[in-house]
Protein backbone atom coordinates (compact mmCIF):
# COMPACT_ATOMS: atom_id res chain seq x y z
CA UNK A 1 0.00 0.00 0.00
CA UNK A 2 1.43 3.56 -0.21
CA UNK A 3 3.55 5.21 2.33
CA UNK A 4 4.35 8.65 3.44
CA UNK A 5 6.84 10.57 1.74
CA UNK A 6 8.64 11.31 4.82
CA UNK A 7 9.28 8.40 6.83
CA UNK A 8 8.69 8.45 10.44
CA UNK A 9 12.05 6.92 11.18
CA UNK A 10 14.11 9.51 9.06
CA UNK A 11 12.43 12.74 9.16
CA UNK A 12 10.06 12.40 12.40
CA UNK A 13 9.02 16.03 12.34
CA UNK A 14 8.24 16.42 8.55
CA UNK A 15 6.34 12.51 8.97
CA UNK A 16 4.00 14.37 11.62
CA UNK A 17 2.82 17.34 9.55
CA UNK A 18 2.13 15.20 6.63
CA UNK A 19 0.05 12.86 8.35
CA UNK A 20 -2.05 15.22 10.21
CA UNK A 21 -2.79 17.17 6.90
CA UNK A 22 -3.04 13.47 5.20
CA UNK A 23 -5.70 12.45 7.57
CA UNK A 24 -7.60 15.56 7.61
CA UNK A 25 -7.55 16.19 11.19
CA UNK A 26 -7.27 19.95 10.65
CA UNK A 27 -6.30 22.89 8.52
CA UNK A 28 -3.61 25.13 9.24
CA UNK A 29 -4.02 27.55 6.45
CA UNK A 30 -6.43 29.91 8.64
CA UNK A 31 -5.19 33.87 8.64
CA UNK A 32 -3.53 33.92 12.19
CA UNK A 33 -0.55 31.73 12.90
CA UNK A 34 -1.12 28.97 15.38
CA UNK A 35 -5.03 28.62 15.51
CA UNK A 36 -6.41 25.86 13.32
CA UNK A 37 -9.32 24.81 12.10
CA UNK A 38 -11.03 21.52 13.44
CA UNK A 39 -11.78 19.51 10.69
CA UNK A 40 -14.59 16.70 11.46
CA UNK A 41 -12.13 13.60 11.85
CA UNK A 42 -9.39 15.59 13.81
CA UNK A 43 -12.63 17.34 15.93
CA UNK A 44 -14.60 13.87 16.69
CA UNK A 45 -11.28 12.15 17.91
CA UNK A 46 -10.27 15.16 20.27
CA UNK A 47 -14.32 14.68 21.35
CA UNK A 48 -13.75 11.11 21.91
CA UNK A 49 -10.52 12.16 24.49
CA UNK A 50 -12.90 14.81 26.02
CA UNK A 51 -15.77 12.28 26.71
CA UNK A 52 -12.74 9.72 28.15
CA UNK A 53 -11.65 12.84 30.47
CA UNK A 54 -15.09 13.70 31.58
CA UNK A 55 -16.16 10.51 32.93
CA UNK A 56 -12.54 9.70 34.39
CA UNK A 57 -13.26 13.40 36.32
CA UNK A 58 -17.31 12.75 37.37
CA UNK A 59 -16.16 9.41 38.55
CA UNK A 60 -14.50 11.13 41.37
CA UNK A 61 -17.15 13.52 41.96
CA UNK A 62 -15.57 16.76 39.78
CA UNK A 63 -18.54 18.78 38.18
CA UNK A 64 -18.39 20.56 35.21
CA UNK A 65 -18.52 23.93 34.98
CA UNK A 66 -17.96 26.90 31.84
CA UNK A 67 -16.69 30.77 32.69
CA UNK A 68 -16.32 33.43 30.57
CA UNK A 69 -13.39 33.59 28.08
CA UNK A 70 -12.51 37.42 28.97
CA UNK A 71 -10.70 38.60 32.22
CA UNK A 72 -10.47 41.84 33.45
CA UNK A 73 -6.73 43.48 34.04
CA UNK A 74 -7.31 43.74 37.90
CA UNK A 75 -8.52 40.48 38.32
CA UNK A 76 -5.37 38.87 36.41
CA UNK A 77 -3.04 40.90 38.19
CA UNK A 78 -3.83 39.80 41.68
CA UNK A 79 -1.18 37.16 41.92
CA UNK A 80 2.20 38.95 41.43
CA UNK A 81 4.04 35.34 40.17
CA UNK A 82 0.68 34.20 37.95
CA UNK A 83 1.26 38.00 36.21
CA UNK A 84 4.98 37.80 35.75
CA UNK A 85 4.64 34.22 34.70
CA UNK A 86 2.16 34.79 32.23
CA UNK A 87 2.44 38.61 31.63
CA UNK A 88 4.29 38.17 28.28
CA UNK A 89 1.84 35.47 26.53
CA UNK A 90 -1.71 37.04 27.25
CA UNK A 91 -3.47 38.35 24.33
CA UNK A 92 -4.98 41.84 25.44
CA UNK A 93 -8.67 43.29 24.45
CA UNK A 94 -8.72 47.20 24.88
CA UNK A 95 -11.59 47.96 22.59
CA UNK A 96 -15.51 47.45 22.33
CA UNK A 97 -16.13 48.77 19.18
CA UNK A 98 -14.52 52.42 18.89
CA UNK A 99 -14.82 52.67 22.77
CA UNK A 100 -12.10 52.21 24.54
CA UNK A 101 -12.44 50.07 27.98
CA UNK A 102 -12.34 51.41 30.68
CA UNK A 103 -10.31 48.62 32.36
CA UNK A 104 -8.17 46.11 29.67
CA UNK A 105 -9.51 42.35 29.50
CA UNK A 106 -7.31 39.73 28.30
CA UNK A 107 -8.18 36.43 26.64
CA UNK A 108 -7.33 33.42 29.32
CA UNK A 109 -4.32 31.81 29.40
CA UNK A 110 -5.44 29.55 32.52
CA UNK A 111 -8.38 30.32 34.24
CA UNK A 112 -7.34 30.42 37.83
CA UNK A 113 -8.10 34.73 37.57
CA UNK A 114 -11.29 34.11 36.00
CA UNK A 115 -12.53 31.55 38.71
CA UNK A 116 -10.93 32.42 41.77
CA UNK A 117 -13.03 35.64 42.09
CA UNK A 118 -16.14 33.64 41.95
CA UNK A 119 -14.86 30.53 44.21
CA UNK A 120 -14.31 33.03 46.91
CA UNK A 121 -18.31 33.91 46.98
CA UNK A 122 -19.30 30.29 46.16
CA UNK A 123 -17.29 29.03 49.21
CA UNK A 124 -18.96 30.00 52.73
CA UNK A 125 -17.67 27.00 55.04
CA UNK A 126 -16.42 23.96 55.38
CA UNK A 127 -19.64 22.20 54.83
CA UNK A 128 -18.78 23.71 50.79
CA UNK A 129 -15.47 21.90 50.58
CA UNK A 130 -13.94 20.17 48.72
CA UNK A 131 -14.61 22.19 45.67
CA UNK A 132 -14.00 19.96 42.72
CA UNK A 133 -14.74 21.79 39.74
CA UNK A 134 -13.34 21.28 35.59
CA UNK A 135 -14.13 22.80 32.30
CA UNK A 136 -13.49 22.00 28.84
CA UNK A 137 -12.29 25.44 27.25
CA UNK A 138 -10.51 26.95 24.74
CA UNK A 139 -7.44 28.92 26.20
CA UNK A 140 -5.13 31.76 24.63
CA UNK A 141 -1.23 32.19 24.68
CA UNK A 142 0.94 34.49 22.42
CA UNK A 143 3.68 31.17 21.61
CA UNK A 144 6.60 32.85 19.95
CA UNK A 145 8.27 29.20 18.64
CA UNK A 146 7.74 27.31 15.67
CA UNK A 147 4.22 26.40 16.08
CA UNK A 148 3.24 22.60 15.24
CA UNK A 149 -0.32 21.13 14.88
CA UNK A 150 -1.60 19.99 18.23
CA UNK A 151 1.55 20.41 19.73
CA UNK A 152 2.38 24.12 19.65
CA UNK A 153 -0.18 26.61 19.09
CA UNK A 154 -2.31 29.85 20.20
CA UNK A 155 -5.03 28.40 21.09
CA UNK A 156 -5.27 25.58 22.70
CA UNK A 157 -8.05 22.46 23.85
CA UNK A 158 -7.68 22.19 27.24
CA UNK A 159 -9.19 20.93 30.41
CA UNK A 160 -8.61 22.19 33.83
CA UNK A 161 -9.89 21.02 37.28
CA UNK A 162 -9.70 23.36 40.18
CA UNK A 163 -10.33 22.41 43.56
CA UNK A 164 -10.24 23.88 46.72
CA UNK A 165 -9.75 22.42 50.56
CA UNK A 166 -9.45 22.74 53.77
CA UNK A 167 -5.72 22.27 54.58
CA UNK A 168 -3.08 21.42 52.68
CA UNK A 169 -3.02 17.61 53.79
CA UNK A 170 -6.49 17.61 51.94
CA UNK A 171 -5.31 18.94 48.79
CA UNK A 172 -2.03 16.83 48.78
CA UNK A 173 -5.36 13.81 48.60
CA UNK A 174 -5.89 15.78 45.48
CA UNK A 175 -3.08 15.19 44.27
CA UNK A 176 -3.05 11.54 44.59
CA UNK A 177 -6.19 11.47 43.31
CA UNK A 178 -5.18 13.51 40.21
CA UNK A 179 -2.25 11.52 39.57
CA UNK A 180 -4.40 8.32 39.64
CA UNK A 181 -6.88 9.81 36.72
CA UNK A 182 -3.71 10.71 34.53
CA UNK A 183 -3.01 6.89 34.76
CA UNK A 184 -6.78 5.63 34.08
CA UNK A 185 -6.93 8.32 31.08
CA UNK A 186 -3.60 7.65 29.65
CA UNK A 187 -3.94 4.04 29.99
CA UNK A 188 -6.66 4.20 28.10
CA UNK A 189 -5.27 5.99 25.05
CA UNK A 190 -2.03 3.16 25.26
CA UNK A 191 0.22 6.20 26.12
CA UNK A 192 2.52 5.67 28.85
CA UNK A 193 4.63 8.50 30.59
CA UNK A 194 6.31 9.63 32.95
CA UNK A 195 5.69 12.14 36.25
CA UNK A 196 8.10 14.42 37.09
CA UNK A 197 8.52 17.37 39.72
CA UNK A 198 8.92 20.73 37.60
CA UNK A 199 12.37 22.28 39.19
CA UNK A 200 11.38 25.58 40.98
CA UNK A 201 12.51 27.91 37.99
CA UNK A 202 10.06 26.06 35.68
CA UNK A 203 6.84 25.65 38.05
CA UNK A 204 3.76 26.57 37.13
CA UNK A 205 3.14 30.89 38.09
CA UNK A 206 1.98 30.87 41.34
CA UNK A 207 2.32 27.42 42.51
CA UNK A 208 3.67 25.79 45.75
CA UNK A 209 5.14 22.70 43.42
CA UNK A 210 4.16 21.22 39.50
CA UNK A 211 4.15 17.73 38.39
CA UNK A 212 4.55 17.13 35.07
CA UNK A 213 3.01 14.51 32.77
CA UNK A 214 5.58 14.01 29.71
CA UNK A 215 5.62 11.53 26.98
CA UNK A 216 8.22 10.22 25.08
CA UNK A 217 7.92 10.55 21.31
CA UNK A 218 9.71 8.83 18.88
CA UNK A 219 11.70 11.88 17.58
CA UNK A 220 13.89 11.39 21.09
CA UNK A 221 12.18 14.55 22.69
CA UNK A 222 9.15 14.74 24.85
CA UNK A 223 6.30 15.94 25.07
CA UNK A 224 4.45 17.60 27.92
CA UNK A 225 0.65 16.90 27.63
CA UNK A 226 -0.52 18.41 31.06
CA UNK A 227 0.48 19.06 34.60
CA UNK A 228 -0.72 18.88 38.45
CA UNK A 229 -0.15 21.66 40.38
CA UNK A 230 0.18 22.25 44.14
CA UNK A 231 -0.86 25.52 45.01
CA UNK A 232 -0.82 25.79 48.88
CA UNK A 233 -3.05 29.46 49.73
CA UNK A 234 -0.69 31.21 47.12
CA UNK A 235 -4.05 31.96 45.60
CA UNK A 236 -6.61 31.82 47.92
CA UNK A 237 -4.98 34.85 49.75
CA UNK A 238 -4.88 37.52 46.95
CA UNK A 239 -8.42 35.98 46.21
CA UNK A 240 -9.87 35.78 49.54
CA UNK A 241 -11.05 32.25 49.18
CA UNK A 242 -11.59 31.72 52.76
CA UNK A 243 -14.06 29.42 54.54
CA UNK A 244 -15.66 29.47 58.10
CA UNK A 245 -14.03 26.12 60.47
CA UNK A 246 -15.56 24.41 63.11
CA UNK A 247 -14.68 26.91 65.42
CA UNK A 248 -15.66 29.88 64.09
CA UNK A 249 -12.88 31.41 62.99
CA UNK A 250 -12.04 31.54 59.22
CA UNK A 251 -9.17 30.24 57.01
CA UNK A 252 -7.73 30.26 53.49
CA UNK A 253 -8.42 27.09 51.85
CA UNK A 254 -5.51 24.90 50.02
CA UNK A 255 -6.05 24.47 46.02
CA UNK A 256 -4.56 22.20 43.70
CA UNK A 257 -5.35 22.19 39.48
CA UNK A 258 -5.06 20.14 36.98
CA UNK A 259 -5.29 20.23 33.09
CA UNK A 260 -4.00 18.39 30.08
CA UNK A 261 -4.60 20.11 26.31
CA UNK A 262 -4.88 18.86 22.68
CA UNK A 263 -1.12 17.84 23.03
CA UNK A 264 -2.84 14.56 23.85
CA UNK A 265 -3.59 14.30 19.99
CA UNK A 266 -0.41 15.30 19.39
CA UNK A 267 1.07 11.91 21.40
CA UNK A 268 -1.29 10.07 19.68
CA UNK A 269 -0.27 10.81 16.11
CA UNK A 270 3.62 10.48 17.26
CA UNK A 271 4.09 7.79 19.26
CA UNK A 272 1.60 5.48 17.41
CA UNK A 273 1.79 5.98 13.71
CA UNK A 274 3.26 4.70 10.97
CA UNK A 275 3.98 5.48 7.25
CA UNK A 276 0.75 4.16 6.43
CA UNK A 277 -0.61 6.86 8.87
CA UNK A 278 -2.54 7.30 11.53
CA UNK A 279 -3.37 4.40 14.27
CA UNK A 280 -5.14 5.10 16.58
CA UNK A 281 -6.39 3.51 20.21
CA UNK A 282 -9.71 1.78 19.60
CA UNK A 283 -11.31 3.94 23.13
CA UNK A 284 -10.87 7.05 20.97
CA UNK A 285 -11.03 6.18 17.37
CA UNK A 286 -13.66 7.58 15.46
CA UNK A 287 -14.23 4.44 13.33
CA UNK A 288 -13.33 1.31 15.59
CA UNK A 289 -14.34 -1.00 12.40
CA UNK A 290 -15.13 -0.36 9.08
CA UNK A 291 -16.38 -2.85 6.72
CA UNK A 292 -15.15 -3.94 3.17
CA UNK A 293 -17.32 -5.54 1.04
CA UNK A 294 -15.35 -7.46 -1.95
CA UNK A 295 -17.91 -7.53 -4.79
CA UNK A 296 -17.84 -9.68 -7.76
CA UNK A 297 -20.90 -9.74 -10.73
CA UNK A 298 -23.48 -11.00 -9.80
CA UNK A 299 -22.91 -11.64 -6.23
CA UNK A 300 -23.43 -8.13 -4.91
CA UNK A 301 -26.51 -8.80 -3.07
CA UNK A 302 -25.27 -11.58 -0.72
CA UNK A 303 -22.04 -10.18 0.03
CA UNK A 304 -24.35 -6.51 0.73
CA UNK A 305 -26.87 -8.42 3.23
CA UNK A 306 -23.76 -10.05 4.86
CA UNK A 307 -22.07 -7.10 5.60
CA UNK A 308 -25.10 -4.97 6.66
CA UNK A 309 -26.16 -8.05 9.25
CA UNK A 310 -21.96 -7.87 10.78
CA UNK A 311 -22.60 -3.79 10.42
CA UNK A 312 -26.42 -4.10 12.26
CA UNK A 313 -25.03 -6.61 15.24
CA UNK A 314 -21.26 -4.14 15.43
CA UNK A 315 -23.42 -1.03 15.80
CA UNK A 316 -26.06 -3.18 18.28
CA UNK A 317 -22.95 -3.57 20.63
CA UNK A 318 -22.21 0.12 21.38
CA UNK A 319 -19.25 0.19 18.45
CA UNK A 320 -18.31 3.53 16.17
CA UNK A 321 -18.70 1.30 12.50
CA UNK A 322 -18.78 2.32 9.02
CA UNK A 323 -19.75 0.36 6.02
CA UNK A 324 -17.50 1.28 3.19
CA UNK A 325 -19.90 0.29 -0.24
CA UNK A 326 -18.41 3.04 -2.16
CA UNK A 327 -17.88 1.94 -5.86
CA UNK A 328 -14.25 1.99 -5.73
CA UNK A 329 -11.68 -0.70 -5.76
CA UNK A 330 -11.38 -2.93 -2.43
CA UNK A 331 -6.85 -1.38 -2.78
CA UNK A 332 -8.61 2.24 -2.43
CA UNK A 333 -10.51 2.08 0.42
CA UNK A 334 -7.73 0.14 2.15
CA UNK A 335 -5.72 2.88 1.67
CA UNK A 336 -8.16 5.54 2.70
CA UNK A 337 -8.24 3.46 6.22
CA UNK A 338 -5.08 3.18 6.81
CA UNK A 339 -4.75 6.33 6.71
CA UNK A 340 -7.28 7.73 8.84
CA UNK A 341 -5.96 5.11 11.62
CA UNK A 342 -9.18 2.96 12.28
CA UNK A 343 -8.11 0.28 14.59
CA UNK A 344 -10.30 -2.72 12.82
CA UNK A 345 -11.04 -3.43 8.86
CA UNK A 346 -13.20 -6.26 7.92
CA UNK A 347 -13.23 -7.93 4.71
CA UNK A 348 -15.98 -10.26 3.38
CA UNK A 349 -16.30 -11.34 -0.22
CA UNK A 350 -17.74 -14.50 -2.14
CA UNK A 351 -15.36 -17.36 -1.42
CA UNK A 352 -15.74 -16.30 2.64
CA UNK A 353 -19.60 -15.88 2.63
CA UNK A 354 -19.62 -19.57 1.29
CA UNK A 355 -17.09 -20.62 3.96
CA UNK A 356 -19.09 -19.18 6.82
CA UNK A 357 -16.16 -16.81 7.45
CA UNK A 358 -14.83 -13.27 7.78
CA UNK A 359 -11.47 -11.38 7.53
CA UNK A 360 -10.33 -9.30 10.03
CA UNK A 361 -7.40 -6.98 9.89
CA UNK A 362 -5.65 -5.08 12.47
CA UNK A 363 -4.38 -1.76 12.09
CA UNK A 364 -1.34 -2.15 13.94
CA UNK A 365 -0.24 -5.66 12.17
CA UNK A 366 0.56 -6.87 8.74
CA UNK A 367 -1.52 -10.13 9.85
CA UNK A 368 -5.18 -10.87 8.24
CA UNK A 369 -6.76 -13.45 10.44
CA UNK A 370 -9.89 -16.24 9.31
CA UNK A 371 -12.51 -15.80 12.27
CA UNK A 372 -15.99 -17.43 12.08
CA UNK A 373 -19.47 -14.59 10.73
CA UNK A 374 -20.97 -16.41 13.41
CA UNK A 375 -18.65 -15.61 16.14
CA UNK A 376 -18.55 -11.57 14.81
CA UNK A 377 -18.94 -9.41 17.59
CA UNK A 378 -16.83 -11.55 20.42
CA UNK A 379 -14.09 -11.53 17.88
CA UNK A 380 -13.94 -7.63 17.24
CA UNK A 381 -14.38 -6.81 20.75
CA UNK A 382 -11.20 -9.26 21.37
CA UNK A 383 -9.13 -7.93 18.74
CA UNK A 384 -9.71 -4.53 20.06
CA UNK A 385 -8.62 -5.17 22.96
CA UNK A 386 -5.72 -6.76 22.53
CA UNK A 387 -4.59 -4.11 19.69
CA UNK A 388 -5.18 -1.85 22.51
CA UNK A 389 -2.40 -3.79 24.81
CA UNK A 390 0.02 -4.07 22.14
CA UNK A 391 -0.10 -0.46 21.24
CA UNK A 392 0.51 0.12 24.88
CA UNK A 393 3.20 -2.09 24.95
CA UNK A 394 5.00 -0.91 22.15
CA UNK A 395 5.41 2.78 23.09
CA UNK A 396 6.34 1.23 26.88
CA UNK A 397 8.90 -0.29 25.37
CA UNK A 398 10.02 2.56 23.37
CA UNK A 399 9.94 4.90 26.41
CA UNK A 400 12.02 1.70 28.18
CA UNK A 401 14.99 1.53 26.11
CA UNK A 402 15.52 5.53 26.06
CA UNK A 403 15.13 6.27 29.54
CA UNK A 404 18.96 6.24 30.70
CA UNK A 405 20.51 6.52 34.18
CA UNK A 406 24.02 7.51 34.22
CA UNK A 407 26.52 8.91 36.18
CA UNK A 408 28.40 11.54 34.10
CA UNK A 409 27.75 14.16 31.40
CA UNK A 410 29.99 12.23 29.20
CA UNK A 411 27.83 9.33 29.11
CA UNK A 412 24.94 11.41 28.55
CA UNK A 413 26.47 13.26 25.50
CA UNK A 414 26.26 9.75 23.87
CA UNK A 415 22.39 9.04 24.67
CA UNK A 416 19.27 9.74 23.04
CA UNK A 417 15.74 10.37 24.68
CA UNK A 418 15.21 10.76 29.07
CA UNK A 419 18.34 11.60 30.67
CA UNK A 420 18.65 10.74 34.74
CA UNK A 421 21.96 12.29 36.03
CA UNK A 422 22.30 12.97 40.08
CA UNK A 423 22.23 16.38 41.51
CA UNK A 424 23.22 18.51 43.82
CA UNK A 425 20.26 20.62 44.50
CA UNK A 426 21.66 23.85 43.31
CA UNK A 427 19.56 25.50 40.67
CA UNK A 428 23.00 26.38 38.69
CA UNK A 429 24.12 23.20 37.92
CA UNK A 430 21.29 22.16 36.53
CA UNK A 431 20.81 24.86 34.34
CA UNK A 432 24.53 24.05 33.00
CA UNK A 433 23.79 20.64 32.46
CA UNK A 434 20.89 22.04 30.03
CA UNK A 435 23.42 24.16 28.17
CA UNK A 436 25.49 21.27 27.58
CA UNK A 437 23.14 18.48 26.76
CA UNK A 438 21.32 21.46 24.63
CA UNK A 439 17.94 20.10 26.42
CA UNK A 440 15.65 21.21 28.85
CA UNK A 441 15.03 20.24 32.97
CA UNK A 442 12.24 17.78 32.87
CA UNK A 443 12.32 17.87 36.90
CA UNK A 444 12.95 15.01 39.24
CA UNK A 445 11.26 11.97 39.38
CA UNK A 446 8.75 11.26 42.34
CA UNK A 447 10.06 8.47 43.53
CA UNK A 448 13.74 8.75 44.66
CA UNK A 449 16.65 6.29 44.75
CA UNK A 450 17.35 6.00 48.36
CA UNK A 451 20.90 5.24 47.79
CA UNK A 452 21.68 8.45 45.62
CA UNK A 453 23.56 10.02 48.13
CA UNK A 454 26.29 7.62 47.00
CA UNK A 455 26.47 9.74 43.51
CA UNK A 456 28.10 13.03 43.55
CA UNK A 457 26.87 16.23 40.75
CA UNK A 458 28.59 15.55 37.73
CA UNK A 459 29.23 19.82 37.79
CA UNK A 460 30.03 20.36 41.13
CA UNK A 461 31.09 16.78 42.31
CA UNK A 462 29.43 17.67 46.03
CA UNK A 463 27.30 14.98 46.92
CA UNK A 464 23.81 14.30 45.00
CA UNK A 465 20.39 15.40 47.01
CA UNK A 466 18.75 13.94 43.74
CA UNK A 467 18.14 12.39 40.39
CA UNK A 468 16.85 14.99 37.77
CA UNK A 469 15.67 13.96 34.73
CA UNK A 470 16.71 16.08 31.12
CA UNK A 471 15.83 15.57 27.50
CA UNK A 472 14.84 17.57 24.38
CA UNK A 473 11.36 18.82 24.53
CA UNK A 474 8.77 20.17 22.11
Amino acid sequence: MPETKVKKDEDFNEWYNEIVELADLCDKRYPIKGMNVWRPYGWELMSHVDSLIRIELRKTHHQEVCFPLCIPEDLFQKEADHIEGFGKEVYWITHAGHTPLEKRWLLRPTSETAMYPVFSLWIRSHADLPLKTFQIVNTFRYETKQTRAFIRVREIHFFEAHTCHVDFEDAERQVQEDKEIAKSLLQKLSLPFIFCKRPEWDKFAGAYYTLSIDVLMPSGRTLQLGSIHQYKDNFSKPYEITYENEDGGHNHCHQTTYGMSERILGAIIGVHGDNKGLVLPPEVAPLQVVIIPIIFKGKEAGIHEACTKIYNELIDQGLRVHLDDRDISPGSKYYDWELKGVPLRIELGPRDLQQGQMVIACRDTSEKLFVPLTDATQQVNQHLTDMAHRLYQKAQNLLDENMHMVDTIDEAKTLKGIIQLPWCGTDQCALDIEEILDGNTLGEPITQDQNIASHSCPVCNKEAVAWMRYAKTY
